[in-house]
Order: structure tokens, then C-alpha cells, then sequence
């Protein structure tokens, strides 16, 4: 077994001028070189007389990618390519859309930050890698012109094998890049007599990419929990709605002490997002 890196493997002879990306992926924030040629989507390029085939894609250890509007995010690849001659370098990128092939359905693209490490082992009838790379995603950068990319993205896969014939697999595995979401919470009175009404209020938002600030997240279902002092779990009271601009409000009995949040489960394109606790002492 031994670690190799495609300056380790390139001979001066064979030029690799790594992959093309589709136009909005080369203006993304890692755009990638040239050199595969024209994509079609559903596995290996049929006219690619490369024979490497791609499985196992883990993009963010399978979590969702959930973005803020500030600071880079590094995230995680790894993926196994396997081929009866041996593989020179590899390249991956995320995407979104319906058809590789077509630079009109795809919205953005992402290359990682440099070509992937792959570990090579002899196996019968050729030779398995078992790959890593990190893509370093700044949605200030990435992701500036809107907030319609959140949703699901793909993970193209590429190779060269070591006689420069191609091969690639657009859709290894799958994530879901999505906005962060804030919430607040704020019970009162404080203190309160037992059996008087506690109204919580707080406010939900999320991430906007384009304005580089968060923004209420309006007509989203939010949960009012409550935990009892001197317990670890909170319990549901109630679900309710949020308003114009993602304000919260919910009331319910004084029983006993303790805290007060919201909890929001995220949706397709959100993240979640649970409130601090808010302490109210009940006499």
C-alpha cells in the first residue's frame, strides 16, 4: 500500500490538464482547469476510453452543509475509484442541477481545494484508492448572487487513468448545502405567580447570502419546550407559527420553575436552530 499524489505519478510525457468544469463551476469560488472535454450525465462519459468507476461518496461525513454569512467552512470528501490499469490523479467537484451536459441547467459549482489524496492497493483484476479532499466553502465568495442554491448538490467525480483516457461519474453522492437559522426566546414576567400567564417571545432568521446578514424567516412551525428545574429534558408545550419578519410569540400556565426555548426543526434548504433556554421562577 502507498500514498501517491499526481505529481508523484504524472510522467513529462503525458500532459493532464485536470478537468473541465461547466461555465457557472469555473466562476465559482475554486474554479478548476480544462481538459475532459464535453460532460453527459449518468456515470462514465461514453466515448471516454478510461475505465475507472467511482463508489462510496461521503460528502461532510453525511451531515448537511449549514452556512452562514460569515467565515469558511471546510468540508470533507471521500470517496474509493477503482481501475484495472491504475489511476493518475483525480478531481471533484459539487454541482446542481439536472444534466451535467448542459451548462444551462446547472446553478453553481464548487471544485475542491486541490486535487484528491488517494491511497492505491493492489486488488484482483487492478487497483482500488481510497480518496479524501476537503472543499473550503465562504458563502460571502460562493454564494453572493442569491440564496436559490440551497438545496441539494451533487458530487461529480473525474480520473485519468495512467494512459490519459477519462472517465468521471456526476452523481456519486449527494448533500444538502443550507442557510443557517437564529432563534431567540425571552419568557416573562419574571418572577411570576404560580397559575398567571407566561407569554415567550423570540424571533427566528436565516442566513441571507446576498445581503450578508440574517433575515426573519416568516409562517415557519417553531416549538415552545419547556424543562422543568432540576430535570435535563425538555418537554413540548405547544407549536406555533412565526410571524412577519419571523417573530414568535406563545403563552401558556405558570406551574413550576424552569426554562423556556423554541426549537426549529430547519427544512430543505434551513438549518435548525434551538433558542437558549430563558429561566423563570414561579412562586
Amino acid at each position: 500500500m502507498r500514498t501517491y499524489t499526481a505529481a508523484a505519478v504524472l510522467s513529462s510525457a503525458v500532459v493532464l490538464t485536470s478537468l473541465v468544469l461547466p461555465g457557472p463551476a469555473r466562476a465559482a469560488e475554486h474554479p478548476a482547469a480544462t481538459g475532459l472535454g464535453a460532460f453527459s450525465s449518468g456515470g462514465v462519459r461514453p466515448d471516454a476510453l478510461g475505465g475507472t468507476t467511482f463508489k462510496d461518496g461521503v460528502v461532510n461525513k453525511g451531515k448537511d452543509i449549514v452556512l452562514g454569512v460569515r467565515g469558511k467552512k471546510a468540508v470533507p470528501v471521500t470517496f474509493t475509484a477503482f481501475d484495472e490499469e491504475g489511476v493518475a490523479v483525480t478531481q471533484a467537484f459539487l454541482w446542481q442541477g439536472t444534466d451535467s451536459s448542459s451548462t444551462d441547467t446547472i446553478t453553481g459549482g464548487l471544485g475542491a481545494d486541490g486535487d484528491p489524496a488517494c491511497t492505491e492497493t493492489p486488488v484482483q483484476d487492478g487497483y482500488s484508492y481510497s480518496c479524501r479532499t476537503v472543499f473550503t466553502i465562504d458563502p460571502a465568495v460562493a454564494f453572493k448572487d442569491g440564496n436559490g442554491t440551497a438545496g441539494t448538490w451533487k458530487l461529480f467525480l473525474g480520473a485519468y487513468d495512467l494512459y490519459a483516457n477519462a472517465s468521471y461519474d456526476d452523481d456519486v453522492a449527494r448533500t444538502r448545502i443550507k442557510r443557517a437559522a437564529e432563534l431567540t426566546a425571552d419568557a416573562s414576567p419574571e418572577p411570576v405567580r404560580r397559575g398567571r400567564t407566561i407569554t415567550v417571545t423570540g424571533r427566528l432568521t436565516r442566513a441571507d447570502w446576498a445581503t450578508g446578514r440574517y433575515a426573519g424567516y416568516a409562517s415557519q412551525p417553531v416549538r415552545l419546550q419547556f424543562r422543568r428545574q432540576g430535570s435535563s429534558t425538555y418537554t413540548t408545550v405547544k407549536t406555533v407559527r412565526t410571524g412577519s419578519g419571523g417573530a414568535l410569540r406563545a403563552t401558556t400556565r405558570a406551574g413550576a420553575d424552569g426554562s423556556y426555548r423554541f426549537v426549529f426543526a430547519g427544512t430543505t434548504t434551513t438549518g435548525p436552530a434551538t433558542a437558549p433556554g430563558d429561566h423563570v421562577d414561579v412562586r
